[in-house]
């Protein structure tokens, strides 16, 4: 058994202990009086780090501000039809409400929208709609400086558009990011000219991904998007095209659209739909897509049961564009496919991926479902056309 013996308590004993109490606490006083850091550093709790610095919107505004530019647009008029919507989004009409008024006579207008430079050079990312029917198309730098620019590259089905700015040199370039690495709750940023407002920043969460919308176009042409990021950053009429921030300053997503009938729901197009399209136009000065020719949408219960299917496998194909590859094939609408290659096709991302992996000159052994017998289409994929409406 262990003893405990008491110790004698000396006086160097005493005078020790108080001048450590005396430093401890003027240890403690200085530390409370010093000045807080202007940028704090990363907290840890848990696994998981924790942002403590408010100025970190603030720093990427300023970091990232000067590659976001002001579009402007002269399109021409239309016969007759809704009105282009004078802050760009003429697209979304239908989604964003009846704000405009329907036009009897033609009439020339202007739209205004926004976008991000990828190169030094001037080539700048936007949305299709921006650009769509623009006869010329002028951007601002936020410096105020403004130039011309063409159409590069376009694609009417993803809502994107690459212009290039004339005579542009050594201009600041946006980073993009990695949208597959994203995660619902981060916080991101949107910088864009709503309502034709010079730069202006907002902040929220990424509040879902993979969300699938289908919106009219000027024509009423129903196109379906069924990858996009949602966002309770205010995402307004003339931030299309300009860029979704993560916290370390890289594009993630392209906005896009809002829903005038719902509080903080916006839309943005993952980044990673365009990077391979931005490296290729980089390095060859063109864009070479496989492309099928056919517009399509997802199977529901009352889509089927209208059409007599039994389920909701597949993808029906609405409408083939004549002359191409699916119409040279015998691809009709109507038919459901319900195979690739051999692989599956549950739903339209099944296409898109498939569809996107195989090259030009290709041949693509479809499986379909036509008056209710199952059909076999081999198909020779073609190349999508540089400016695609």
């Amino acid at each position: 058994m262990m003893k405990f013996k008491w110790q004698k308590i000396r006086p160097q004993h005493i005078i020790l202990s108080l001048f450590l109490v005396i430093a401890f606490l003027v240890g403690a006083l200085a530390v409370s009086l010093s000045p807080p850091e202007s940028h704090a550093t990363p907290q840890l709790a848990g696994n998981r780090t924790i942002i403590n610095d408010q100025n970190a919107v603030a720093d990427i505004a300023e970091e990232v501000g000067p590659a976001v530019i002001y579009i402007k647009t002269t399109y021409k008029a239309k016969e007759q039809g809704r009105a282009k919507n004078p802050f760009g989004d003429s697209f979304f009409d239908d989604f964003f409400g009846d704000f405009f008024p329907f036009q009897e006579q033609p009439q020339p207008g202007e739209g205004v929208g926004s976008g991000f430079i990828i190169s030094p050079d001037g080539y700048t990312v936007t949305n299709y709609h921006v650009v769509d029917g623009a006869e010329k198309i002028t951007v601002t730098l936020q410096g105020k400086d403004e130039y011309d620019a063409e159409l590069k590259w376009a694609d009417a089905n993803l809502d994107l558009a690459i212009i290039k700015i004339k005579n542009a040199k050594n201009l600041p370039v946006a980073k993009m990011g990695d949208s597959d690495k994203t995660r619902v709750g981060e916080w991101v940023i949107a910088i864009g000219n709503p309502y034709q407002l010079d730069h202006t920043v907002t902040a929220g969460v990424l509040s879902a991904k993979g969300r699938e919308i289908s919106i009219p176009d000027s024509q009423g042409k129903a196109r379906t998007y069924p990858n996009l990021m949602q966002t309770d950053a205010a995402i307004n009429p003339g931030n299309s095209g300009g860029p979704l921030l993560n916290l370390n300053g890289e594009v993630i997503g392209i906005n896009t659209a809002v829903n005038s009938q719902a509080q903080g729901i916006g839309f943005a197009i993952p980044i990673n739909t365009i990077k391979d399209i931005v490296s290729e136009l980089l390095d060859t000065g063109k864009v070479s897509r496989p492309y099928l020719g056919i517009y399509y949408q997802g199977l529901d219960e009352q889509l089927s049961e209208y059409l007599q299917l039994g389920d909701t496998r597949g993808v029906l194909i609405r409408s083939v564009v004549k002359d191409s590859s699916a119409a040279k094939a015998g691809l009709k609408a109507g038919d459901v496919i319900r195979e690739i290659n051999r692989q599956k096709i549950e739903k339209i991302e099944d296409v898109q991926k498939i569809v996107n992996r195989l090259k030009v000159g290709d041949e693509a052994t479809f499986l379909v479902l036509r008056d209710g017998n199952l059909k076999t289409i081999k198909v020779k994929i073609g190349e999508k056309p540089q400016i695609n409406n």
